[in-house]
């Protein structure tokens, strides 16, 4: 009886060690995962009826390595989501191809962890109908490269209560006083939500972006930051990312960051993304020329433009609130009520930049750049 109770203990011993060997094993194989790689891409649905006043074009994932890959996207495996669930295939065939062409530090987790944004391909190879970013590749020839275009983002927000559903810092039963004092305003009465504003401003710095500034805007609860100057291609990652780090912080915060045109009807601002842009002849004494050029070219191809800078844009473009009526094309001089706008230093120096004014908000940034490119290089 003892020698089968020692047998018993002596099973026990062996099964408790086996499991006790599985378990360091199975803590070896995770301590291999050192690097956290958020893979980021648009579902293509940028600034759609559907998506609401809480719109949301970015969708991500993560995806854990065993070794740290740096900041080359060529060093990032491809991966695969469902389509069906973005709106960007069928059930029955529903696999779509992330491609990574752009990395960064991901400064909410902190170095060597990542952010990956991706070009989507269907499964044969091709890219995705909504891949943007590969049709702004296209016009990118030799003649444009020489051009040196760059480009800066006014990538304007209105931070909305998760609670409430009203603008972030409005009165629960009311409005706040008329706009007019908010815009780059200082005080507890005049600036709602900075410090979300803030931390966005820490996050794009740390991850490497190139972000310009940020500013209360005239709306109170709407803020803008500052994207470029960069390159087309760039332009696009960025602000992509941007917007991603932007609503990732307002997890934390609790509040919706709102890329609508016109996110409140009635006597108050809409939400834009004027696009500065300028080339290397626009940029070098006496570039006016160019610039004036490119104006002529832009005002011929204006419902092009118009019909690809954001959904629900006619309800910001009234004519109103520092806007040009949609239908309408002007440019002028430091005038905010134009299409087109020529800042008054670049007139003074004679050369520089334009600003193009009609884009709103929830625009896709490589499709402005596209048209630029297009409408004034090719």
């Amino acid at each position: 009886m003892a020698f089968t109770m020692h047998m018993k203990a002596s099973g026990s011993s062996l099964r408790a060690s086996s499991s006790a060997t599985r378990s360091r094993k199975a803590l070896s194989i995770r301590a291999a995962y050192i690097q956290k790689a958020e893979y980021v891409w648009s579902d293509g649905q940028e600034g759609q009826p559907i998506k609401g006043m809480k719109f949301n074009e970015l969708r991500s994932k993560t995806k854990t390595l065993e070794t740290d890959h740096g900041l080359d996207p060529s060093a990032y495996p491809d991966w695969s989501f469902d389509g069906s669930s973005t709106g960007q295939a069928e059930g029955s065939n529903s696999d779509c191809i992330l491609k990574p062409v752009r990395v960064v530090i991901d400064p909410i987790r902190g170095a060597p962890h990542v952010l990956v944004m991706c070009e989507v391909y269907t499964a044969d190879g091709n890219p995705h109908p909504t891949n943007t970013r590969a049709k702004l590749r296209e016009v990118i020839d030799d003649k444009v490269k020489a051009a040196v275009p760059w480009f800066g983002l006014e990538q304007e927000y209105t931070m909305m209560s998760k609670t409430t559903g009203k603008v972030f810092g409005w009165p629960e039963g009311g409005y706040p006083a008329p706009q007019g004092p908010f815009y780059c305003g200082i005080g507890a009465e005049s600036a709602f939500g900075r410090p979300l504003a803030e931390a966005h401003l820490e996050a794009c710095m740390k991850a490497g972006l190139n972000i310009s500034g940020i500013n209360s805007e005239v709306l109170p609860g709407q803020w803008e930051y500052q994207i470029g100057p960069v390159g087309p291609l760039e332009l696009g990652d960025e602000v992509h990312l941007s917007r991603w780090l932007l609503h990732r912080l307002g997890e934390d915060f609790g509040i919706v960051a709102t890329f609508h045109p016109k996110p409140v009807k009635g006597d108050w601002n809409g939400t834009g993304a004027h696009t500065n842009y300028s080339t290397l002849e626009m940029r070098s004494p006496g570039g006016m020329d160019a610039i004036l050029a490119a104006v002529d070219r832009l005002s011929k191809c204006h419902p092009e433009h118009i019909s690809q800078y954001g959904v629900g844009n006619e309800e910001r473009l009234t004519g109103k609130h520092e806007t040009c009526d949609i239908n309408t094309f002007r440019h002028g001089v430091a005038d905010r009520g134009s299409s087109i706008r020529i800042p008054l230093p670049v007139m003074l120096k004679g050369y520089g930049y334009l600003e193009d004014r009609r884009p709103a908000a929830n625009v896709d940034p490589y499709v402005v750049a596209r048209l630029l490119i297009k409408n004034t290089l090719k």
